[in-house]
């Protein structure tokens, strides 16, 4: 075994519904890595029982630990369990019931049965106070001080630890919600307070509500969290920073995170999109479609000209989320940039159920990490896609992670044959290939969710999968989409840890205009982003020794980029979309060309241009960026934790009753080499398998990448 991996080195950390994934990259590019089954009681135990075993299995000294990044699923899981902190919330008077409102959407229109989902603030907790401002943030009714200390009295009475103030208007003028705040400091000093001209500074009274009282619900959880993670590390003697991943596909610090953590709901998924793009960007793929595939979801993303898609919005707990700008009202709305994903329920421990009527389901409902699904021995009783796979011969028939989790094929055939063959009167692995096929049909859902229905023909992109379950099946998702391409990079099953190794400090300012293109002038917009980015730098001024954060021993000007964007529509819609501005001071032509450039856009996007409509300008932003000197994987990276085994055996797999079961070769990653090699085989190795079927061939590149292409006309 090799003698470790040289100090100083850094570790990321991705938390998934089934596995925890841990990567150690060293200064001097060897890689060490983990896959461990999650602790759904106490994530923080499977982070910190894989690192333990790592730094003991490498005898590394903790204490030369840089930094550790992390991605988590905590601040998401408060929220869809109902799991955060007794909130309170304190609105102007008449609007006591905006969560309740929202935008009178309904996903379900015609389903008698459906049922919002409960307000995260409880109808008493929701206080009213007497106040009022206009549009432009001018008084119409002075804040009732003695009305608001009853108020904040009150919520403290009933229980509440932790407050949000939502008045209207307040994105124009936050005198009032700042004169709250004084009350409530002198009330309950150290209450966790989230004022919406803070959070959400921007026009929209249902959002801004709502992301707000989010961030006030899960703040008390993942604040607790990071800092019992803190202590957790500590203990083993890691006293590195934390740096947690962003839905944006940044990173900011965990005192920011646990501020702000919002910003971290949809953390997990992001990292992975962000490996891919840095990926893309090597290998001179400027469009791609991501497929993220782990135990419990798959999840689809796009590249283009090499930038991510983003969304302005998203909604936490409304089920599948297929990317339907228009399927909303069925969750809690943030209003927070995202990278734009499709998400199903469709991983490998998605469970595989016949319904009444005799049809065949795959999720969304997963066995996840305990018990899991049946062959891996850990109780599970249901059959799930990963026991379909295994029948199908397309994973190893003793046991996987390199040997660490023994397989036990005999008991997840006997219940996938009682559970799902036998009740639709089918052999065995047709039913298998069955629920394979209907998870492939989930996954080119979400694919078309994030580029055809985006306006992007998919066949002009390459396919990009990972997780531990993406390389499976990306083929048959490719096959149906006519992608000609597949790539699957090193570490697949780890890839989205990876990912927190190349993202970048980024913190996101946003301020509303609402002004005509026709009467706001380019210096009017000028001033606006001007004061934008004042903020940001101030913001990461605050994140601490911007020199330390960024791993060099001094700060340069250009260390820090800032990108300025604005959201316009035409008036009258409901909807914006967002087009970049170019840095610098802007011409007099500025907002013609952003008129042209919206036109452009929103025929790309809907199919059509208004050319005579007046066109506005909704909000502006400013997104800064602290590029970070070692962020990424070394070009000369090597695995030194674990050797890969020379596998070089057969086994049978079925690849439908056209093919019908053939004996594949099953080798190693190394043992592919530059000149592509006939389908079908299976490619095994300790994070993840990769199955070429027929009709494609797989080589390797000089950046270790499987490159598979699919020989259809």
């Amino acid at each position: 075994m090799d003698d470790g991996v040289a100090g100083p080195y850094r570790v990321g950390v991705d938390i998934g519904g089934t596995f925890t994934d841990l990567v150690i990259v060293g200064t001097d590019g060897r890689v060490a890595t983990r896959k461990i089954s999650s602790t759904p009681d106490d994530y923080r135990q499977a982070i910190l029982d894989g690192m333990t075993a790592l730094l003991r299995e490498l005898a590394l000294d903790p204490a030369t630990v840089r930094e550790v990044l992390h991605g988590t699923t905590v601040a998401t899981n408060a929220i869809l369990e109902h799991r955060g902190a007794p909130t309170g919330l304190i609105t102007t008077r008449g609007f006591r019931d905006t969560l309740e409102i929202g935008r009178l959407r309904y996903p379900r229109l015609y389903d008698l049965t459906w049922s919002k989902p409960p307000p995260l603030v409880e109808r008493r907790w929701r206080v009213e106070v007497a106040e009022r401002l206009d549009r432009l943030g001018q008084v119409v009714e002075p804040l009732d001080n003695e009305a608001a200390r009853a108020a904040i009295r009150f919520l403290l009475a009933e229980g509440v630890t932790s407050l949000a103030v939502s008045l209207l208007h307040s994105y124009a003028n936050p005198g009032h919600e700042q004169r709250l705040a004084e009350i409530a400091a002198e009330l309950a000093p150290g209450l966790p307070l989230s004022l919406s001209s803070e959070i959400l500074p921007e026009i929209g009274e249902y959002e801004r509500t709502s992301t707000t009282v989010v961030n006030a619900y899960i703040r008390p959880v993942v604040g607790r969290y990071l800092s019992r993670l803190d202590e957790g590390l500590a203990g083993i003697g890691v006293t590195a920073p934390v740096l947690v991943m962003q839905s944006s596909g940044g990173v900011m610090s965990a005192r920011a995170a646990a501020d702000r953590p919002i910003q971290i709901v949809e953390s997990g998924p992001a990292a992975g999109v962000i490996a891919a793009q840095r990926l893309a960007q090597w290998l001179d793929l400027p469009n791609v479609i991501t497929l993220d595939m782990g135990g419990t979801t798959a999840k689809a993303s796009i590249v283009e000209d090499g930038r991510l898609l983003h969304a302005a919005e998203y909604e936490v707990g409304s089920g599948l989320n297929l990317g339907n700008r228009l399927n909303r009202g069925a969750g809690y709305v943030l209003r927070v940039p995202a990278i734009d994903i499709a998400e199903v329920g469709a991983g490998g421990g998605s469970v595989v159920w016949v319904d009444a009527a005799g049809g065949v389901h795959v999720g969304p409902r997963s066995a996840g990490a305990v018990p899991g699904p049946v062959c891996y021995g850990l109780g599970g009783g249901e059959p799930t896609l990963t026991d379909a796979n295994l029948i199908l011969g397309y994973l190893n028939p003793a046991a996987l992670l390199g040997g660490a989790l023994p397989i036990d094929r005999e008991s997840a055939t006997a219940v996938f044959a009682a559970r799902v063959a036998r009740p639709l009167g089918m052999d065995l692995r047709d039913a298998a290939l069955g629920a394979h096929q209907i998870a492939v049909a989930s996954m080119v859902r979400a694919v078309k969710a994030v580029s055809s229905e985006r306006g992007r023909d998919p066949r002009g992109f390459a396919l990009l999968a990972f997780g531990g379950n993406g390389p499976v099946h990306a083929a048959r998702v490719a096959a149906e989409l006519g992608l000609r391409r597949i790539v699957v990079p090193p570490w697949p099953g780890l890839f989205s840890a990876f990912g927190l190794l190349v993202a970048d400090l980024t913190h996101h300012f946003s301020r509303t205009i609402l002004r005509s293109t026709r009467t706001l002038t380019a210096a009017e917009l000028e001033r606006c982003f001007h004061d934008l980015e004042a903020e940001a730098r101030q913001a990461l001024a605050r994140e601490g020794d911007l020199s330390q954060t960024l791993g060099r021993s001094h700060a340069r000007s250009d260390d820090v980029v800032l990108e300025r964007a604005v959201d316009l529509r035409y008036v009258g819609q409901s909807f914006e979309l967002r087009i970049p501005v170019a840095a610098g001071p802007l011409g007099e032509n500025a907002i013609g060309d952003l008129e042209e450039r919206f036109g452009a856009e929103h025929e790309r996007t809907y199919g059509h241009r208004a050319e005579a409509d007046p066109i506005e300008i909704v909000n502006a932003r400013v997104t800064a960026t602290a590029r970070r000197a070692e962020a990424g994987v070394p070009d000369h990276a090597r695995t030194v934790a674990r050797a890969e085994p020379a596998v070089s055996i057969r086994r049978p797999a079925y690849f439908g009753p056209r093919i019908g079961e053939v004996e594949v070769p099953v080798l190693g990653r190394r043992q592919v080499g530059s000149a592509p090699l006939p389908g079908p085989l299976v490619v095994e190795e300790y994070d993840a398998t990769t199955v070429v079927p027929p009709g494609c061939t797989v080589r390797r590149d000089d950046r270790d990448n499987l490159v598979i292409d699919l020989l259809f006309r």
